[in-house]
C-alpha cells in the first residue's frame, strides 16, 4: 500500500488507531477525508513520511476491525451505541466539570472562560442532530429507502461541518487540551475528557460521512 497517496478517510477505517494518529497531528479525516495523506500533511507543514511510518507500524501490529463489509444495520447500531449513547453521557459531565473549573480558577490567566457555555451549545446542537438521525435518516436507511435517505444524509453532512467548527473552538478554549503545569486534578481531568470527546466525535463523523452516507450516495447513482 502506498500510504502517502491514500486518502485519509480510507486510511482511517482500514488501519486501527489511524484516527488517533490523525487527531494527534490535527489532520481532518472526518470532513476533509478526500485529501491524501501527502496533501493533508503538506497543508499543515508536517512530514508526511513520518506520519506514513506511524500508520504502517500500526497496520503491522494490529488486525483491521473494518466496517467496510458490515451491513448497514450493524453499522447503524454501532453508531448508536458507541457514539450517540456515549455523547449523551460525556457532554453533561463535561459541562459540570468545566463550570467547576471556570469558577474555581476564574482569576487564572489560562482559565478556559466560556468552555462550559460552548459545551452546552455543542450538546444542544448534537442532540438535535442525533435525534434527526434516529427518527428520520437511520429508519430510512434500515428500510432500504435509499432515494429518500439521500436528502437528509446531505443535511447531516452539512451539520457535520458545524460540529467540526465546534471542535476547532474546543481546541482553542482548552489550548489544545494542554492544562498549565500548576493545574489541579479537576482541570487536568476536564482536558483529558474533553480530548476524548473530541476524538469520539471526529470518529463518529468519519464513520457517517465516509462510510454510511457514502454508501447511500453511491446507491443513488452519485
Amino acid at each position: 500500500m502506498n500510504t502517502l497517496d491514500q486518502r485519509l478517510d480510507r486510511l482511517a477505517h482500514r488501519i486501527p488507531g489511524a484516527t488517533e494518529v490523525f487527531f494527534d497531528h490535527r489532520l481532518d479525516f472526518c470532513n476533509s477525508g478526500e485529501q491524501t495523506l501527502r496533501e493533508a500533511a503538506a497543508r499543515k507543514a508536517l512530514d508526511p513520511a513520518a506520519i506514513a511510518a506511524e500508520l504502517e507500524a500500526l497496520a503491522r501490529e494490529t488486525e483491521t476491525e473494518s466496517w467496510d463489509q458490515a451491513p448497514d444495520s450493524a453499522l447503524v447500531e454501532h453508531i448508536l451505541t458507541r457514539y450517540h449513547q456515549r455523547h449523551r453521557k460525556q457532554l453533561p459531565a463535561l459541562i459540570n466539570l468545566a463550570a467547576q473549573v471556570e469558577s474555581t480558577h476564574r482569576d487564572h490567566p489560562d482559565c478556559p472562560a466560556g468552555l462550559a457555555e460552548h459545551l452546552r451549545q455543542m450538546l444542544a446542537e448534537l442532540e438535535s442532530h442525533m435525534q434527526k438521525e434516529e427518527r428520520i435518516l437511520f429508519p430510512m436507511i434500515l428500510r432500504g429507502m435509499t432515494e429518500m435517505a439521500r436528502a437528509p444524509a446531505s443535511v447531516m453532512r452539512h451539520e457535520h461541518l458545524d460540529h467540526g467548527r465546534a471542535l476547532e473552538r474546543l481546541d482553542r478554549l482548552t489550548h489544545y487540551f494542554s492544562p498549565p503545569a500548576e493545574a489541579c486534578e479537576h482541570w487536568r481531568a476536564l482536558y483529558r475528557e474533553a480530548a476524548t470527546l473530541a476524538r469520539d466525535l471526529a470518529e463518529h463523523i468519519h464513520l457517517e460521512n465516509n462510510l454510511l452516507f457514502k454508501r447511500i450516495e453511491e446507491r443513488g447513482g452519485l
